[in-house]
């Protein structure tokens, strides 16, 4: 009996012994953790220090962490050195240009404004063409770079989306003309608003709109439509062009980037790029759908509800 009791004893000490030493071993981890969770804390904050300075493994956690951040921040300032020499390089270009620019299309308009004939009337057309491209492709880098760097401040209020729709619609037309193309125009009510800027968002619809009358087919018709939801205003571009691989659609929106199927249609592959910054910096977004239709949707915010229809 005596002997039994020993042994409950011994077993209860050693029980006793193992839950104190977990106890400890507990008490130790979670001050670890604890410091790890001020640490990055610290680190996401920006004010991280070393505060152990000793030869355990905190430490030299510490200690590598501290040189990584400031490894880090050293990077980030030469991305922010370097984004701030490109936007004042392009921003130099964009003004350096403007006069030469500005004065090859004077020179080509009065060019064919003198009729020629024969090869000189077909290269001054394409010298006012080319011109022209020159021109679109500096003022959309400018207006890129201006977004980029916060120097274009947007103003969106609640604004009729009819009046957006069809200026748009309006402005596309003669291009659209040119190729036997019709654009429709579509809203439920007259009356439906949308918080955005008149501007900037006709800015970024409008290249949307003409990048569907670049691809869409000869005598097609291409549908501009704004649809109300509870919380976001919904506008569409809806065309029957040669569609969007599914792999492609993330990069369509990649400053420059053009698929190698349309690269011998007219464009230099910053139009979509600037459109997703516009719709983005007003708390809206954009969504494609390709098959047998290619369907860019642009969602502002806003609420609404009939149907209008219109041709240009």
């Amino acid at each position: 009996m005596d002997r039994l009791l020993l042994l409950v004893a011994g077993g209860l000490v050693i029980f006793l012994g193992g839950v104190f030493c977990f106890f400890l071993y507990w008490i130790r981890v979670s001050k670890t953790l604890h410091r790890m969770e001020n640490m990055l804390e610290a680190a996401v904050s920006g004010n991280f220090s070393e505060e152990v300075f000793s030869e355990s493994r905190l430490s030299a956690l510490e200690a590598r962490m501290g040189q990584y951040l400031k490894g880090q921040a050293g990077r980030e300032q030469k991305l922010k050195d370097e984004q701030k020499a490109v936007h004042a390089l392009i921003s130099d270009i964009s003004h350096q240009t403007k006069t030469p620019v500005a004065n090859l299309l004077l020179y080509s308009q009065l060019l064919e404004e003198e009729k020629l004939s024969g090869q000189a009337g077909k290269l001054a057309a394409q010298i006012l063409f080319q011109s022209e491209k020159l021109r679109f492709l500096t003022d959309s880098l400018f207006k890129a770079s201006s977004l980029e760097r916060g120097a274009v401040v947007l103003s969106p209020k609640r604004s009729p989306v009819r009046d957006l729709l069809e200026q748009t619609a309006m402005q596309a037309k003669p291009k659209a003309a040119l190729r036997g193309i019709r654009i429709q125009w579509k809203i439920e009510r007259p009356e439906d608003k949308a918080f955005f800027d008149q501007r900037w968002t006709g800015e970024a619809l409008w290249n949307i709109l003409d990048n569907a009358v670049k691809y869409t087919c000869q005598g097609d018709t291409i549908l501009l439509e704004g649809v109300s939801y509870e919380f976001f205003y919904r506008i569409t571009v809806t065309d029957h062009g040669p569609g969007i691989r599914e792999e492609e659609i993330p990069k369509i929106f990649q400053r420059f980037y053009r698929s190698r199927q349309v690269r011998e249609v007219e464009g230099v592959g910053i139009g979509l790029y600037l459109a997703r910054e516009i719709i983005g910096a007003q708390g809206g977004y954009i969504k494609v759908a390709s098959g047998k239709e290619t369907v860019f949707s642009l969602f502002l915010p806003r609420n609404g509800g009939g149907e209008i229809l219109q041709n240009c």
